[in-house]
């Protein structure tokens, strides 16, 4: 195979045969074709894009550079949510105990925060102990005990599409649907799942900025999905506002566990159980029962005991990850709040180091924003907005002026 000839002939806009890319794949996994051919590939992919056809088998041949997790015949039913990022989505971390406490299995590879989007496992980590890498007698181990696993993808699962992924990263070509598409169904094609969900943003805070553009992502995974036989459902869901109160690593969890207990924010246990609701066997109604009488609460400290975690710190965690540093960002004037902009938001916690630039950094799982306002709420002169965790004064003062430039009062 010629690979100079394949990226030419897509540059062209030729359409490439399942044979080519599964060996183009094959190929890349094993380190025999060079990055810069791989980057070349990729860019020409972003400009002219793929058929359903070529998506499809670009997912397939990834999904089998690695191995997937294989499960006995008598298993309950193994379902996932995949949600394409947004600020303060902290989403999986109620859906997946709640899943769980359904009867189902819920084998959940999530990833980690990079730009103004945050991660599942940073997150996560920010419980004391809770391990996100697993090899796959503890995945099996834990799921078979909890009902549900909560990891980063091993090095043995899709590594064709980790190796991609760092060449996106770096050389413009992330927004590419067909690649978008491709990665994420090949993890969860991995996952050896019956049903998915997916929860595709829109807005100031989502990677897909308008209707349109997540429209058109959401036909491509249902179709490719479809194509490789999963049975998959699509949401989308605005992201112009943080979903929640709370943006930041352990200030996420506090909320989560808030609705796991029954008393979290009306819109973060709205889109909770929009979704779950879609992938399970029990009503929504039942769902809610779950977050109400302790069920789903009971799920998730069971799930991070069995991953490794302390779970006497989860009522605790205000005071294990507490910044030095606490700001109220007030109104300047009254009126109703009709914009907190969620891109600002976001952008002020990467910059606090509660998200990564590149995919290297670090993350401190203390600062953030909590106490965020919803939009159409009345505020009078003065009244608290967002609280802003930091670690210096300067940090907190250079966060402030970030949010105020996406608040609007009127």
């Amino acid at each position: 195979m010629h690979v100079p000839s394949l990226i030419a002939a897509k540059r062209d806009g030729a359409v490439l045969k399942h044979e080519e890319i599964h060996e183009l794949i094959r190929l890349f996994t094993k380190g025999e074709i060079p990055d810069c051919q791989m980057s070349a590939l990729a860019m020409a992919i972003y400009f002219r894009g793929m058929i359903a056809e070529e998506t499809a088998a670009l997912t397939e041949a990834m999904l089998h550079s690695g191995s997937m997790l294989r499960w006995p015949s008598n298993a309950p039913m193994r379902v996932d949510k995949h949600s394409t990022g947004g600020i303060g989505d902290k989403t999986s971390l109620i859906i997946a105990p709640l899943l769980a406490c359904d009867g189902a299995w819920v084998p959940m590879i999530s990833g980690r925060g990079l730009g103004i989007t945050g991660g599942t496992l940073d997150k996560l980590e920010s419980i004391p102990g809770f391990l996100t890498r697993l090899d796959e007698s503890e995945i099996y181990r834990v799921i078979e005990k909890t009902g549900c696993v909560l990891i980063g993808q091993t090095e043995h699962i899709c590594p064709a599409d980790k190796k991609l992924y760092s060449l996106r990263d770096v050389t413009g070509t992330v927004p590419s649907i067909p690649l978008i598409t491709a990665s994420i169904l090949s993890k969860k094609l991995a996952e050896g799942l019956n049903r998915l969900i997916l929860d595709v943003k829109h807005g100031s805070g989502a990677f897909m900025r308008t209707h349109d553009e997540a429209e058109e992502l959401a036909q491509s995974l249902v179709k490719t999905a479809q194509m490789l036989g999963l049975k998959v459902s699509v949401h989308l869901n605005a992201m112009n506002e943080p979903t929640g109160h709370a943006a930041g690593n352990a200030l996420e969890v506090i909320e989560a566990i808030g609705c796991l207990q029954g008393k979290g924010p009306t819109d973060l246990e709205e889109i909770c159980l929009n979704l779950a609701a879609t992938v399970s066997i029990s009503s929504r109604a039942r769902l809610q029962t779950f977050l109400r009488d302790g069920s789903a609460w009971r799920k998730f400290q069971q799930i991070v005991e069995a991953q490794g975690g302390d779970v006497s710190k989860l009522d605790k965690l205000g005071q294990v990850h507490r910044a030095p540093v606490i700001r109220d960002v007030r109104a300047d004037k009254s009126g109703v709040l009709h914009q907190m902009d969620a891109y600002q938001v976001g952008l002020a916690v990467l910059n606090l180091g509660g998200g990564r630039s590149r995919s290297s950094d670090s993350v401190d799982f203390a600062v953030g924003c909590d106490q965020i306002v919803k939009t159409g709420t009345k505020v009078a002169i003065g009244h608290v907005l967002a609280r802003i965790h930091a670690r210096s004064e300067s940090a907190a003062e250079a966060a402030e002026q970030t949010i105020r430039r996406g608040i609007t009062i009127e």
